[in-house]
């Protein structure tokens, strides 16, 4: 079980350097095949040694082994969130089917994260193709009928979309598109929690940012991040967040 933990890790922490290539990329509108992986600054073709998640960006101190000009800290920051993720999903799901689906959703949270940071973007060509493998997986993996997990794509879907109607634009179109994803993974009442939790996040992170200067008011803040932890402690946790939540009634 030890080495099988490690493993998860491990394969977070490689699959979280390619999720850095692919929302720097996308983002630009490039492949993310070719060219090989390169320095932004110089173009300075990176060797294997630039490439080791998270132990390269301490090697190298931060900095551009060729250039010398400094990385950005997002690297291993997604590298480490995959990792993190990945082993903490893992260890909650257990090594069952269900599994599949929870790893896709984290896939694409982790990925919408990191564009969500980065730009202020959650994008279409990366959630609309998790949507339609969420859905396929949904078909033959879940404890619930298909028509429940579909029910909290509509959810998501629909409640994101009357916030950002409400709003007056304050919610993104990605945004909405993201929750129907959620909603398929986690259906409807885990999916309304993920959006409360991560409105309870997004409002006490912000408020902190307030107070301390960090941001202004009115300054737009990402989401992503947010969502993210809304919608990963609604699903591992949701239903024991629920009944402690009624035990004060």
């Amino acid at each position: 079980m030890v080495f099988i933990d490690i493993y998860i890790f491990v394969l977070g922490l490689i699959l979280g350097s390619f999720f850095n290539v692919v929302a720097i990329r996308l983002l630009k509108k490039e492949s993310i095949a070719f060219p090989s992986s390169h320095c932004p600054h110089c173009k300075h073709k990176l060797s294997v040694f630039d490439l080791i998640p998270a132990f390269s960006f301490l090697f190298l101190k931060g900095k551009c082994r060729y250039c010398k000009v400094k990385i950005s800290p997002l690297y291993p920051f997604g590298e480490l969130l995959t990792a993190t993720s990945f082993f903490v999903v893992y260890t909650f799901v257990g090594f069952q089917l269900e599994l599949i689906p929870a790893l896709i959703l984290t896939v694409l949270l982790v990925i919408s994260v990191l564009t969500d940071i980065r730009e202020q973007l959650i994008l279409d060509v990366v959630t609309l193709p998790m949507l339609g493998v969420l859905l396929i997986s949904r078909l033959f993996i879940g404890s619930e009928p298909f028509w429940y997990y579909l029910a909290g794509g509509v959810v998501g879907f629909v409640l994101l979309l009357v916030i950002a109607i409400a709003s007056r634009g304050g919610m993104g179109g990605g945004d909405i598109k993201l929750y129907a994803a959620i909603g398929v993974a986690l259906g409807p009442w885990l999916t309304v929690m993920s959006l409360v939790l991560a409105s309870f996040a997004g409002a006490v992170v912000g408020g902190i940012l307030l107070l301390t200067g960090v941001v202004k008011r009115k300054q737009p803040i990402a989401f992503g991040p947010f969502i993210f932890i809304g919608t990963i402690a609604a699903y591992l946790f949701g239903f024991d967040i629920w009944n402690w939540y009624t035990s004060f009634w």
